[in-house]
């Protein structure tokens, strides 16, 4: 015969005694720096002349950032590479040439001209826009204000089941575990293009940032 303890009797109903729930936080804000990626890419026949002509062309770009304004520390490379290409005919490989892509990230901290950076790199040789991202310095102090607003979140819950239940709520959680953390900026679709109008309009719009909490709180029955 199993007899239980007073000991393990006082553990089980603290147990039992529990309101688990979860807390969420929300907060929008404006965006206030930005980063796109911009980029060359060159077909050749000979692959020495091809990564010249698109060394060039990139450098031609950069430049080009840089007059309007564009730190060269706010210029990187994101990618490059050299693919093969190849036509097909009847099943059969036919070597066309290379192509050489340079693509680069370019961060901005002015968002008044996104889309001058945009038509400024397209009209000094970039043939390759995409991935225009954005997003704010601030963002661990808007996360601070989204994790209050998840907690407050996660008590109103816990007092409503009490209420609901006529349970008397220790309003103190004994567990309080973060869950994690997302910055849902805008972002446009990717695109390539060779030529870009003049007057590209991108709109920022705002910030999503939310926080999550998974909470416990002891309760025991009025009177109890």
């Amino acid at each position: 015969m199993y007899i239980q303890s007073h000991g393990q009797s006082n553990i089980l109903k603290q147990r039992s005694y529990l309101i688990k729930v979860r807390g969420e936080g929300e907060i929008a804000v404006q965006p206030d720096t930005a980063s796109v990626n911009l980029g060359v890419v060159t077909e050749s026949k000979e692959l020495i002349e091809g990564q010249k002509q698109n060394s060039m062309a990139a450098n031609k770009v950069i430049d080009s950032l840089i007059r309007l304004g564009i730190d060269r520390n706010q210029i990187q490379t994101f990618d490059y590479r050299i693919e093969s290409d190849y036509d097909y005919d009847q099943g059969k490989q036919i070597f066309r040439g290379y192509k050489i892509t340079h693509i680069l990230q370019v961060k901005i901290e002015d968002l008044n001209i996104i889309g001058k950076v945009v038509d400024t790199a397209v009209e000094n040789g970039a043939n390759y826009v995409a991935n225009v991202q954005f997003t704010t310095r601030y963002k661990e102090s808007y996360y601070q204000q989204a994790l209050t607003m998840a907690l407050n979140n996660a008590s109103n819950k816990a007092k409503t089941i009490a209420n609901t239940l006529r349970v008397t709520l220790n309003p103190t959680p004994i567990l309080v575990i973060e869950g994690s953390n997302t910055i849902q900026p805008y972002e446009s679709q990717q695109f390539a293009l060779a030529k870009v109008a003049s007057t590209t309009q991108i709109q920022p719009g705002q910030l999503i940032i939310q926080a999550s909490v998974a909470a416990e709180y002891k309760y025991h029955p009025i009177g109890g």
